[in-house]
């Protein structure tokens, strides 16, 4: 029986990488659901994905005998609870792989260094380096926010389809945490046209009054990552700004090829 062209392929695709076709083809449902918000249909797996239901079905029996997957009530799939363990050892890794660069940006603009994920709806602090100034801002590692209120979530979001955000925001809400927070849709879409035009976020008093944040997402990242800086108002002026976003642009960029060449080398 001759093979089809999609699926020889991702066998050779496979073989020329050296990898297993099974597990490739796992992790990418598991990241498929966890871009769809972590529960899905059989059916929407193999339309996104473009695999057969039955090798679905047979690789999502696997995950949920592993724990990775469970099956609801209503016969869709949700990530695992055996992932979490597995995503917190990993998000310990990241911030630790990243402290170096946070460090360069304490050094050479003066404020304090973050760097944050968007795990699901959420925005997570994995990494901060405190600012040496006595007035300076903290963010506790591993703390929760939503993303339309804050520099990170609008640098994470500024590469996603306005569907894809307009879907984000209708989950999450737009709660208010100051009067200068955005609270429509509309607005936000705006905000992130301009992030993608100038190459930076802002959160100008809108997650906390005083506070004013600058973010740039950490490009080509294997995980949606963004770094920031974040101060007083009174020192994060608008002269500030053109000197630290070149700063945070290069360190973004040196992040992002320290966490794609981590790992050991290839063996011949």
């Amino acid at each position: 029986m001759p093979t089809s062209s999609a699926s020889t392929s991702d066998a050779a695709k496979t073989a020329n990488s050296g990898g297993v076709q099974s597990l490739e083809r796992a992790f990418d449902l598991l990241e498929r659901m966890a871009d769809a918000g972590g529960e899905v249909g059989l059916s929407e797996l193999s339309a996104s994905s473009g695999l057969p239901l039955p090798t679905i079905h047979r690789l999502m029996r696997t995950l949920v005998t592993c724990g990775y997957v469970r099956q609801q009530p209503n016969r869709r799939y949700a990530l695992g609870p055996r992932l979490i363990r597995l995503g917190e050892s990993a998000s310990r890794l990241l911030g630790t792989w990243a402290r170096p660069h946070l460090a360069r940006l304490v050094e050479e603009t003066g404020e304090t260094a973050n760097m944050a994920l968007l795990d699901g709806d959420e925005i997570v602090y994995v990494a901060q380096v405190p600012s040496k100034h006595s007035m300076r801002m903290f963010t506790e590692v591993g703390r929760r926010v939503l993303p339309h209120s804050t520099g990170v979530g609008k640098a994470l979001l500024a590469g996603s389809a306005p569907d894809e955000v307009r879907a984000l925001l209708a989950r999450t809400g737009m709660p208010a945490a100051t009067e200068k927070t955005i609270t429509t849709p509309d607005v936000f879409l705006a905000a992130l046209e301009q992030v993608r035009r100038q190459g930076y976020a802002v959160d100008d008093n809108e997650q906390e009054i005083g506070v004013r944040c600058l973010a740039v997402p950490v490009p080509d990242s294997p995980t949606t990552a963004a770094i920031s800086i974040s101060g007083p108002a009174g020192r994060v002026t608008e002269t500030a700004v053109r000197r630290i976003v070149p700063v945070l642009q290069e360190v973004a960029r040196e992040l992002s090829q320290a966490l794609r060449s981590t790992g050991p080398a290839a063996s011949g």
